[in-house]
């Protein structure tokens, strides 16, 4: 067996809870070969998490589509041959990325897995030394419809103060289009976005141009993968789509505070990883919290509320209805 998957049981035979005690909406399921996945679900969304590697979400279900990447290759997990330390699907971390260390116990160890309440569900990481900060993440799906709540906090177990700040690493389905509403007020990027170039000496291209971007209106769209794949926005609208070929739009709503102060090295506040299939076949999706002082024993926490909301992917030589798409997603808020 792994060392991976033999820590993972260790951490987890503790909490296992018999099946009937859990509350309303919340099972027991196995996901590819993840044993005893706690599943939240009513009558028309299904979600499903993986506590033995990274505490992810493995599916964001509505009508049958997963919205989310996962890798077949998790089907061999805890095997001989099968991926050690895997990493697909609902991705959560914390940053910023270039100034973090290495965080496997965070990103590939076990977490704890608990129902908290009827479709209610607690992931919480053991201690990273690394980091100095331990992580606890709730995950709350409302009676009807797809409202996913996703709250991630980040406590200070050090003796020492730590400023680290919520990442979300979402490998959504390949092929859809991103929508990023933009915000002129606190523009900061000439084009609307920078592009990383993630090559042997890595750097920001501050006012790229890509055949797969481009500005409609208030909006940019990110029409597929770009000739680097990660792209970073300023805008602080706190949220953006993405609309997926199977007719859904993933949305993702989060606090994005003027006034914030952003610690990626381009001051992004959200970000897209778009590589061609043949290298990833998933859209990394990927919002950024501001930076918050975090003084040793206390906490700081971010949500994002996510929703898939039917909306058709165009045919060749059309294009979205933005402004319907935006008043979808103003719907969804109130």
């Amino acid at each position: 067996m792994h060392r991976f998957a033999l820590t993972a049981l260790i951490f987890i035979l503790p909490f296992l809870e018999a099946v009937a005690e859990l509350p309303e909406g919340v099972r027991r399921v196995k996901v590819l070969n993840y044993p005893d996945c706690f599943e939240i679900a009513n009558a028309e969304t299904r979600v499903t998490f993986c506590h033995q590697v990274g505490g992810r979400i493995l599916q964001y279900e509505h009508d049958g589509h997963n919205a989310l990447y996962l890798d077949p290759a998790e089907e061999k997990w805890g095997t001989t041959g099968g991926p050690e330390a895997p990493s697909s699907a609902g991705r959560f971390d914390i940053g910023p990325e270039y100034l973090i260390p290495e965080r496997p116990t965070l990103w590939v160890g076990p977490w704890q897995a608990e129902a908290i309440g009827p479709r209610a569900v607690r992931l919480t990481s053991q201690p990273d030394e690394a980091t100095g900060v331990q992580l606890v993440r709730h995950f709350r799906l409302a009676a009807t419809g797809t409202h996913l709540s996703c709250e991630q906090t980040i406590k200070n177990i050090s003796a020492e103060p730590k400023y680290w700040a919520h990442w979300s690493r979402t490998f959504a389905v390949h092929g859809g289009i991103g929508v990023v509403p933009q915000t002129p007020d606190t523009r900061r990027y000439p084009n609307g976005f920078v592009m990383y170039n993630q090559g042997e000496e890595h750097s920001i291209i501050l006012r790229p141009t890509d055949p797969n971007v481009r500005m409609r209106g208030e909006f940019l769209e990110v029409l597929g993968p770009t000739r680097h794949p990660k792209i970073g926005f300023d805008s602080n609208a706190g949220w953006f789509a993405y609309v997926m070929p199977h007719g859904q739009a993933f949305v993702k709503r989060y606090p994005s505070p003027k006034q914030g102060v952003y610690p990626e090295i381009a001051g992004l506040t959200l970000c897209f990883w778009y590589p061609q299939a043949s290298q990833v076949p998933a859209c990394e999706l990927e919002p950024h919290g501001p930076r918050t002082t975090i003084a040793p024993g206390a906490s700081v926490s971010f949500t994002e509320d996510w929703y898939l909301l039917a909306h058709p992917f165009p045919r060749s030589g059309e294009s979205l209805d933005l402004e319907k798409l935006a008043a979808q997603v103003a719907a969804e808020a109130r």
